[in-house]
């Protein structure tokens, strides 16, 4: 089944690492590894997680969504990869999480429950779909006045071309070569203008800084390479 905003190639890049998502070091340990310091970057802004509607669009095997149910929200993860869906629904039985799963795409779902969820999060896709800007909008469709989204990507840098797929990819192996390209990285300005003209209000933008050798990750003023930013929905 073809998405409206897919593109198939990455699709079946990320479903054969299905069976390797919950491996924290297997080819998804960075992802592991930031994946705390995204939460936190979370609830310094909504820290009362408990009972509210979210969406984490773009799931892969749930890594997120799982710290989102842990958190007791109502959450719903989709992805477009059903192959990585019955990872994440698989996994989350195993621990006994109330999780919502669906293979489904953002565009069409928004149709379907626009304005349901309390805040929206899309970590490390934007730079994966063939229209980011659909899927910002989709984004904000999916969730209420006032409501949040949360967007991290990859900004289109040298410094960024040469961590992101030049280290992690080519010489440290932290990442299958082709994970990335260099040409769908997006600039916070980018994103923040999209935003903008769509009616979200940037509230915060703070970069990650990974450091492969020691698995750390934390949040950062520099935004060169990887950056996570929320907006604020306006009524």
């Amino acid at each position: 089944m073809l998405f409206p905003n897919s593109d198939p190639l990455e699709i079946d890049k990320f479903s054969m690492m299905a069976e390797e998502w919950w491996n924290a070091k297997g080819p998804c340990k960075p992802l592991h590894d930031i994946n705390p310091t995204r939460l936190a970057f979370i609830k310094s802004l909504v820290p009362f997680l408990q009972e509210q509607k979210i969406i984490d669009i773009g799931c892969g095997g749930g890594l997120l969504t799982e710290e989102l149910a842990v958190a007791k929200t109502q959450v719903t993860g989709i992805d477009k990869s059903d192959t990585l869906i019955k990872i994440a629904r698989r996994h989350a039985q195993q621990n006994g999480l109330i999780i919502n799963y669906l293979t489904e795409d953002a565009e069409t779902l928004s149709k379907k429950q626009r304005e349901y969820f309390d805040f929206a999060c899309c970590m490390e896709l934007l730079e994966h779909v063939p229209d980011p800007a659909s899927l910002i909008k989709a984004c904000g469709d999916l969730v209420k006045p006032n409501g949040w989204l949360f967007f991290s990507t990859i900004n289109r840098t040298t410094y960024a071309y040469l961590a992101a797929i030049i280290g992690a990819e080519y010489l440290l192996k932290l990442l299958p070569q082709g994970t990335h390209h260099y040409e769908k990285f997006i600039r916070p300005s980018e994103l923040a203008s999209v935003a903008r003209k769509l009616g979200f209000k940037l509230k915060k933008l703070k970069g990650i800084h990974y450091n492969p050798f020691t698995r750390s990750a934390a949040l950062t003023n520099s935004i060169r390479i990887n950056y996570i930013a929320a907006f604020q929905k306006e009524t």
